[in-house]
């Protein structure tokens, strides 16, 4: 059995807890995992939040999905007279809420539905009969319950959910973030008082939900940061109280992480039932896993300019498509007409999708391309119906294949590559190639603790044991350039993004160690518990050579913390920069 699965005899339950003032969290836990899909793969299980805010005006934000129906509803009756229900908000509509929504909807015959303007149409689309009941909101559109609970709405659409919509209620300073800031893990623990633990998971979330998105996600954390948030309550996993600037940082540098990759893939697709974005999204994550950065189009929602721009940007692209009457999508043709226009015959081409009867469509893309003379970078997916476990670890492992063979030509990146090299000095190259070990050194003055990120550290002495390390002006030099000087040397391991949080200056005012967990050596510096191992030591010899003091420090103390892992290294093109 994998380690990361859970297991467990716990039923399935509904947590009630008071959140806020007149606002309580209904969490829908299950302790396995809940569906197929690669999101859902960590087999930690999960929730499923609803929020009830019970002012003048009752309003009931985002009811589960039809695992939890009748749990669900038989637990909010005992909290909530269903004829006094005002309004239900929708983050966002799919087919699995809706049939949450009917069963509930026909006990509340006076309630409105407030959504974002594309879920209303999906709404309608799928129950005219409740077309009077429903209301289709705006960004900066506002909704008065009474007792301060002013709730203003966010438009915060994605590719993968065009309708989405996020709440803010000044009453309590909580923002309802539906898919932004969760995590799939299911635990007794309502908020993120241990955060720390909950860094894998939360990353797992996003790179499987909002990688592909990072665009539309960082334009949506442009718009929270108008709010002054003291928590955000997700749709999946804890309530975020403790770690909200650490959350939102997080969220910005993995944005930033996914455009600042080498390479890149367009990943188009329609979806008529959700079965081909399912698909597109576990292919998704095959190319993230593999360093690759993903640009997620809903051709559905997206405007030929934007295709265009994002297939001429990419080194690669994947096409996914249902079949409805024997045919692509027309949205599906059109984005293939722009590639067969625009994209440069030496970009990779794949092909996915699902269907119910027939797959024309998959042929018929796929067959587009080859007379085209793209190269397939795996064999066209075609899946009958709803995808099973095995189909998405197929899909998966298609990404993966995908971004290698991507790898293997990277005729544009090579191009791109020889003709920077060629201006850089042939010694500068040369010296370039020496690599050294990431580290970072603290030193503390009093009660001000300092960090700053060096790979210029190598072994002096065996007997005793010492350190050469070079250091800048601007590197704590001050506090390590006299004989006695005490500083801790950690060792980062490879693998964990330590360094994130320091720069190769210190100023003044800084404070990187209060997202990390530390413990203060003997020497009153600080030891970064994630680093692989650490050394305390005192400085015993200095001298200025060029632009850097070169220090001699004998070695105190030390200890390995953790027994497996690889020493972290910094790789360099040229030896006049770092």
């Amino acid at each position: 059995m994998s380690a990361n699965t859970v297991t467990t005899n716990r039923q399935r339950d509904v947590q009630v807890a008071e959140i806020g003032k007149n606002t309580l969290i209904l969490r829908s836990r299950t302790w396995e995992r809940l569906k197929f899909e690669v999101e859902y793969s960590r087999q930690k299980g999960t929730t499923a939040n609803s929020y009830l805010i019970q002012a003048d005006k009752k309003a009931l934000i985002d009811p589960p999905g039809e695992s939890f129906t009748e749990i669900y509803l038989q637990e909010l009756g005992q909290h909530l007279d269903f004829t006094t229900l005002d309004y239900i908000v929708l983050g966002h509509v799919n087919p699995n809420r809706r049939a949450t929504l009917q069963v509930l909807l026909s006990q509340v015959p006076q309630v409105t539905l407030i959504c974002s303007r594309p879920g209303a149409n999906a709404l309608k689309a799928a129950f005219p009969e409740w077309e009077s009941r429903i209301q289709a909101v705006r960004s900066e559109d506002t909704l008065d319950l009474g007792q301060g609970h002013h709730l203003t709405f966010v438009r915060v659409p994605t590719p993968r959910w065009a309708d989405g919509l996020c709440t803010y209620d000044c009453a309590t300073k909580i923002l309802y973030t539906d898919k932004l800031f969760g995590a799939h893990i299911c635990e007794d623990t309502l908020f993120d008082e241990d955060w720390k633990t909950l860094d894998a998971e939360r990353r797992y979330y996003f790179e499987c939900l909002h990688a592909p998105q990072a665009k539309q996600v960082e334009v949506a954390l442009e718009k929270f940061s108008a709010f002054p948030a003291k928590s955000y309550a997700p749709a999946h996993g804890p309530v975020v109280r403790y770690s909200l600037s650490r959350f939102n940082y997080d969220y910005r540098q993995w944005c930033q992480g996914q455009k600042s990759q080498e390479l890149s893939v367009a990943l188009l697709y329609a979806s008529a039932y959700g079965n081909t974005a399912v698909l597109a999204n576990a292919i998704a994550q095959g190319l993230i896993e593999n360093g690759v950065n993903v640009e997620s189009i809903n051709c559905e929602l997206a405007d030929t300019a934007e295709i265009t721009r994002i297939v001429e940007a990419s080194d690669g692209f994947i096409i996914g498509s249902p079949t409805l009457g024997g045919h692509a999508p027309t949205q599906i043709q059109t984005a293939l007409g722009i590639i067969l226009a625009t994209a440069a015959k030496t970009k990779l081409a794949a092909v996915f999708g699902s269907y119910g009867w027939s797959g024309e469509a998959i042929d018929l893309v796929e067959n587009k391309l080859k007379d085209a003379n793209y190269r397939l970078g795996f064999e066209s997916i075609r899946v009958r119906f709803t995808p099973t476990s095995e189909v998405l670890q197929q899909c998966q492992q298609a990404g993966a294949t995908f971004a290698q063979n991507l790898k293997k030509t990277k005729k544009l990146r090579t191009t791109r590559q020889v003709v920077t090299e060629t201006h850089v000095d042939r010694t500068e190259q040369a010296v370039g190639r020496i690599i050294g070990s990431l580290c970072v050194v603290t030193t503390h003055d009093e009660d001000t603790h300092k960090g700053v990120l060096t790979s210029w550290v190598s072994q002096a002495t065996f007997n005793p044991p010492g350190i050469m390390i070079a250091i800048a002006d601007e590197q704590n030099a001050d506090l390590m350039c006299h004989s006695g000087d005490k500083f801790v040397l950690n060792i980062l391991k490879e693998g964990r993004n330590v360094r994130r949080y320091f720069s190769r200056q210190s100023t003044l005012g800084d404070n990187p160690f209060i997202n990390l967990s530390t413990k203060t050596a003997v020497n009153g510096s600080l030891i970064l518990t994630e680093a692989l191992s650490y050394l305390e030591c005192t400085v015993q010899n200095q001298i200025k050579c060029g632009d850097r003091w070169l220090i001699y420090a004998v070695v105190d103390s030390g200890e390995v913390l953790e027994n497996e892992g690889l020493t972290a290294l910094e790789y360099r093109k040229s030896g006049s920069y770092y």
